[in-house]
């Protein structure tokens, strides 16, 4: 019998898929579903774990995904969650490398949809080069929240620049460039 995948599990592979990460091993453990991924661009690893039953996430799990990542020589972890998270569990997180990934984060590809536009992270050398080609400073560029969902989607954070490619019946293709902020 082929046990069916949880939305969590769905959210995750999503995930996996819309910022590159690369699958190194997956496996469960009593309720919880453990993803090791590889983040190419980093060159880091990363652990995230699928929690499907726990209505609201504590410290104490927090701390267990912490002691998790220590175990196996892991800087960053990330929570899928379909239930919220407490006040203390949030901040803790901050300090360990913790995302946690709000329940409202889609588990299907967003940028399929034909509205969606294709996101993209700036590399350094790109955002440096745009910089100096306008002689603007990130802050002078429209500026885009960590919240909307195709920044949380791909993985940006406060302080990247995104480059937003949409089509456009007159000019073919238009290029929009976004600063990331809180």
């Amino acid at each position: 019998m082929i046990e069916e995948e949880s939305l969590e599990e769905r959210k995750a592979n999503v995930l996996i898929k819309l910022r590159k990460y690369k699958l190194v091993k997956k496996e469960k453990v009593k309720d919880i579903v453990s993803y090791l991924i590889e983040i190419p661009k980093e060159k880091q690893k990363a652990l995230i774990w699928c929690i499907p039953e726990e209505s609201t996430v504590g410290i104490l799990t927090v701390n267990r995904l912490g002691k998790a990542m220590k175990e196996a020589n892991v800087e960053r972890g990330i929570i899928i969650t379909g239930g919220r998270y407490t006040h203390a569990a949030k901040l803790n997180a901050k300090k360990k490398k913790i995302e946690l990934l709000p329940r409202i984060f889609p588990s299907f590809d967003i940028f399929e949809h034909e509205l969606v536009p294709k996101h993209e992270i700036l590399t350094p050398k790109e955002r440096e080069e745009l910089l100096v080609q306008c002689r603007i400073q990130p802050y002078q560029l429209p500026q885009i929240k960590a919240s909307d969902p195709a920044v949380k989607a791909i993985g940006a954070r406060p302080g990247d620049i995104l480059r937003i490619i949409r089509k456009s019946q007159t000019a073919g293709m238009h290029i929009a460039y976004r600063y990331v902020v809180e």
